[in-house]
């Protein structure tokens, strides 16, 4: 496709000048454009898909940047990246040193407020509207949250006090699974269409003006007919919680009809008090077969385009999981799955269907998830807890509060724990490590292998107490040694006992360790690895053998403050360890998108960077 209108756009001054007929052109080739990048770069393909009509009418109508866009998780924003100046460089989204897969203030003026999870737009937006309110800045703003999103507690909490702001406050609620049809009917369709209509709404502001000058009676009339509004509002429209919020109901408007789309967006921009705008989508929209099955398309690797299949496929943690669980939910009728709508990512849809009475799903909610469990654990049940390592962080009061406080059983299923690759800073999986080890009464495994991660798994619930971890990374198992046997899930020497060095690590690292290990190796240079599982509490045991190496080096895929490797270092000094002790692992930062692969290089934590640091080391202290 030779993308002749995208090609042209700059800015978004350049999309409020094209006609009606190009701009549905536009659209086709926003969506050629993002199935031809997401199929190679990989992302999240049906949510962007879905919004295509609605970006492009959004810049047709509003000011940006001077207006502000707020986008929730942030996932749907491709195609605000092209119309802003970005279309040049869409092709290198997700890729290291090129656009981030999510809205980055740093990246354009055009980004509002940085995303990546969700909930957050509606507080985010409320917070800069305010502070136009204050500096006296009349422009509008705007915030774009998806069904799904309004399942968090803290959109409802954005809600409550958005209802008290003035006007040019917008909230545009994305449906595109339409959870909330039953609350409007067709009356409220019929209603929505009468007052989407400029002369309605000039009609309406024209009676009230000039009742208000008729004396005596005028003013009570006036008043009148808004309670009579109200009144036929309730009965047939059934009054929205929205409304109830103090925010005006407009909806619901057709998401892929950009006639209906720019009149619904200028409507609301009329609006004397913070409005939310209603627009029904389909994920998918245009991709065949992301219509049929938007949850496989919602985030996704590369694919083939003509068959849609994924260009990669190799069994991943998360599938190993979610069958190893439905083995232990048939053997024991205790055990419940928990996800935060994430039964796919977490490997769970083979178990709601086996066990669908002990499957919940709580929505994008995974404070409630873990205090939810906590009950199931403190009631005799056994919760498993499934979930991605950047979204845990959100029911850090609760893990501690509601779980680890009352030592309730609760499994946590930890997934993408570490290096998660293209998806970013948002998306890392690099604090669980630090969040967990000063939370007591909590067990924490780290598996390298399968077999590792199903062990530790059986471990957690039938073994061990209170709040207990099992964390695994993105994807596949790594390279596993020829004269490797099945994973200890507590810990293990791995190589030369009598060398005088030590590479202590965990998790998938151990893969980077043995190939380091090969590496010095062929240069003369011997190694003895310890492999950690349990990383939480650590073995007395394992803490006595590493005391016996001259040097020790800890490499760690996780952040240095609150890490394993400080643990240990406190434990070898109260051992009196007396030799050398280095550590290597994630410092006081974000760590940016990039592959998996690359990433750990960057951070010196492949194999190749292993074996250089030792070397040196060595070379130092010779």
């Amino acid at each position: 496709m030779s993308y002749e209108i995208l090609s042209t756009i700059e800015s978004p001054a350049d999309v409020k000048a094209l006609s009606d007929e190009q701009l549905t052109e536009l659209c086709a080739e926003i969506r050629e454009k993002l199935i031809d990048v997401i199929s190679v770069n990989g992302g999240h393909l049906s949510s962007n898909l879905g919004t295509v009509e609605l970006t492009v009418a959004l810049h047709k109508v509003f000011d940006c940047p001077r207006d502000s866009v707020v986008f929730d998780v942030g996932h749907q924003s491709y195609t605000h990246k092209m119309l802003t100046g970005r279309y040049d460089r869409i092709g290198t989204i997700r890729r290291e040193g090129g656009l981030s897969g999510f809205p980055k203030r740093s990246e354009s003026e055009y980004d509002a407020f940085n995303a990546g999870h969700a909930s957050t737009s509606i507080s985010a937006a409320l917070g800069i509207a305010k502070a136009k309110q204050l500096t006296g800045d009349p422009s509008y703003t705007v915030a774009i949250i998806g069904d799904g999103s309004l399942t968090g507690g803290l959109a409802y909490e954005g809600l409550n006090n958005a209802g008290q702001h003035k006007k040019n406050f917008i909230v545009i609620l994305n449906d595109n699974r339409m959870s909330i049809s039953r609350n409007v009917g067709a009356m409220a369709r019929y209603l929505s269409l009468i007052r989407m209509q400029p002369w309605y709404r000039r009609l309406k502001r024209g009676t009230e003006r000039a009742l208000s000058k008729v004396p005596l009676l005028g003013k009570p009339v006036s008043e009148l007919l808004k309670r009579s509004k109200s009144k036929v509002k309730h009965v047939m429209y059934r009054h929205t919680i929205f409304d109830k919020l103090g925010l005006s109901y407009y909806g619901p408007v057709d998401g892929h009809n950009m006639e209906d789309l720019i009149n619904a967006l200028n409507t609301v921009k009329q609006s004397k008090d913070p409005a939310l705008l209603h627009v029904v989508t389909k994920k998918g929209k245009g991709y065949k077969y992301a219509e049929d099955d938007s949850a496989s398309y919602h985030g996704i690797g590369s694919f083939n385009v003509d068959t849609g299949e994924p260009i990669s496929s190799k069994e991943n943690f998360s599938a190993v999981f979610g069958r190893k669980l439905c083995e232990l939910a048939g053997a024991d009728s205790r055990v419940c799955a928990v996800t935060a709508a994430m039964r796919t990512g977490t490997g769970l849809q083979d178990f709601v269907k086996l066990y669908k009475d002990r499957f919940f799903d709580v929505g994008i909610a995974e404070e409630h998830a873990v205090t939810f469990s906590a009950g199931l654990a403190l009631s005799g049940m056994l919760p498993v807890f499934a979930v991605y390592s950047t979204f845990l962080q959100r029911s850090y009061d609760q893990l501690i509060h509601d779980a680890s406080m009352q030592k309730a059983h609760l499994v946590l299923a930890i997934d993408r724990a570490g290096v998660v690759g293209e998806d970013g800073e948002t998306h890392q999986g690099l604090f669980d490590v630090s969040m967990l080890n000063v939370v007591p009464n909590t067990t924490v495994y780290s598996p390298c292998y399968f077999d590792g991660l199903q062990n530790a798994l059986t471990a957690a619930l039938f073994e061990d107490e209170g709040l207990v971890a099992v964390r695994y990374p993105r994807g596949g198992e790594g390279e596993k040694p020829e004269d490797y046997s099945r994973e200890n899930i507590n810990y293990e020497l791995y190589g030369d006992r009598d060398a005088k060095l030590l590479l202590i690590t965990y998790g998938r690292l151990f893969s980077e360790a043995v190939a380091a290990r090969e590496i010095l190796k062929e240069q003369g240079i011997d190694l003895c690895i310890l492999k950690l599982c349990r990383i939480k509490p650590i073995d007395e045991r394992a803490v006595k053998l590493a005391s016996s190496f001259k040097t020790i080096r800890f490499f760690e895929e996780g952040m240095r403050s609150g890490s394993v490797a400080e643990r240990f270092r406190d434990l070898l000094d109260e051992a009196n360890y007396g030799g050398t002790y280095k550590v290597t692992a994630v410092e006081n930062t974000y760590v940016q998108h990039a592959s998996v692969k690359s990433t750990l290089k960057t951070l010196g934590l492949d194999a190749e960077s292993m074996a250089e640091r030792i070397k040196k080391d060595i070379e130092v202290s010779a």
